[in-house]
């Protein structure tokens, strides 16, 4: 605090000085205008860098602090509710250590942003309270040019939350149900029985009586497809991989037909190894289809928890899904991109509601936190009703959050006095 009040004392006696410089030298005789300037420059530069490292620190501290208690509050809290199922999965203590540690980036992806703006208003509430900000912005800092390094963990925050989101939390949630069904069969752990998924796209649809989705082996697959010429062709195997880019079906059997409903079908090609080239599914795009799929059988709108890769995968085998099913997927889609971004909307929101001026308790910032919280998810679950439901365009329902609160602390910031 003392170091900060000296800082802001010599920022205003180098600004005095160069003012009353450039006031006795209206004219310039050479030296005194463009001199004080190369020398005001270098000195306010490294003043503002020494006040960005002190705001920044200032927020890191109770930033790691508020990560580590709500990141233990929802371990604890999700191992009492889960505790009688793990027991059932027979599972040991260092195997729920480990389950636990799998999930860490689905918790950290859903507690870093209550964190930041707890955190932020901690801290600004602080700042606030002994006059800081008053001293830094009579110093001639703007409240926006103050907010800067505030901004830079919000940026950092969000991409941090893309990364998790898109590459960590999709593959930590499967290893984590593979250690909840560590005492199945190793052999059966990874097949999916009866499973159809339809290429709208190729207009083939594929029939599969076990699926191993690690390995991409079927068993007892079955193509159906329309030919240009209207015949229909039924393809059955024995067995199926995907090796090269390319399918190749084992004791394969073609049968084809006429196109109408009550032709026969005809026996065609036989044969022991069979590559279809044509065939353009790949094995991302049906473990796409099997997870999409599940999520429109439940209709799962509270969040957006499928990855982008797997929407745009399955939109590429559904160009034209039918309506219900197209305003879920892009609520989703849309959702998931918008998603990280709640870290930036943190940052202006906390600005108006931590630096105002006057002396106010702590715990004024903790109460704001939980007000904010609690408006941002009702407009959150709002957004994501009316956007699956189809009542609001699917790209304003999942950024409806985000630009209501970007926009009310965008305005407020700018009342800030």
């Amino acid at each position: 605090m003392t170091a900060l009040i000296r800082l802001i004392r010599v920022g205003l006696t180098i600004r005095h000085f160069f003012e009353s410089s450039n006031h006795e030298n209206p004219q310039g005789d050479g030296a005194t205008p463009s001199a004080c300037f190369e020398r005001e420059r270098p000195l306010a530069s490294a003043t503002m860098r020494l006040l960005d490292r002190y705001l920044l620190r200032e927020l890191l501290v109770p930033l790691g602090y508020c990560l580590g208690a709500f990141l233990m509050f929802w371990v604890a809290f999700d191992l009492f509710g889960e505790l009688e199922g793990l027991q059932e999965y027979k599972m040991r203590a260092g195997d729920v250590a480990r389950y636990y540690l799998v999930r860490t980036p689905e918790f950290l992806v859903m507690v870093l942003p209550i964190a930041l703006l707890l955190a932020l208003l901690y801290t600004l509430t602080n700042h606030a309270r002994h006059h800081e900000i008053a001293a830094m912005r009579a110093a001639g800092v703007s409240l926006w040019r103050l907010a800067v390094p505030y901004f830079g963990v919000g940026l950092a925050a969000s991409l941090v939350l893309l990364a998790l989101n898109e590459f960590c939390v999709p593959g930590s949630a499967d290893v984590a149900e593979r250690i909840l069904q560590r005492q199945q069969d190793q052999a059966e752990r990874h097949l999916i029985r009866n499973l159809g998924f339809t290429n709208t796209r190729d207009g083939r649809r594929w029939v599969i009586s076990v699926f191993n989705e690690r390995t991409g082996e079927m068993f007892d697959p079955q193509v159906f497809w329309t030919l240009p010429d209207g015949s229909d062709v039924w393809l059955r195997a024995e067995r199926a991989i995907r090796t090269n880019e390319v399918w190749t079906f084992f004791n394969a059997r073609e049968l084809r037909g006429g196109g109408h409903t009550d032709s026969a079908l005809v026996p065609g090609l036989q044969t022991n190894v069979l590559t279809m080239a044509a065939f353009t599914e790949t094995l991302d795009e049906i473990r796409s289809e099997i997870k999409i799929s599940n999520g429109l059988s439940f209709r799962k709108a509270r969040k957006a928890d499928v990855p982008v890769f797997e929407i745009l995968d399955y939109l590429r085998l559904h160009p034209n899904p039918k309506r219900s099913d197209r305003f879920w997927l892009y609520t989703k889609l849309h959702g998931r991109l918008a998603a990280p971004w709640t870290c930036l909307v943190v940052v202006l929101i906390a600005l108006p509601f931590g630096a105002a001026s006057g002396r106010r308790n702590i715990f004024v910032g903790v109460a704001s936190s939980i007000f904010i919280c609690f408006t941002f998810f009702v407009l959150l679950q709002l957004g994501l009703a009316l956007g699956t439901g189809g009542y609001m365009p699917s790209w304003l329902a999942a950024w409806f959050p985000n630009l209501t609160f970007g926009i009310a602390g965008l305005w407020m910031t700018a009342r800030v006095r």
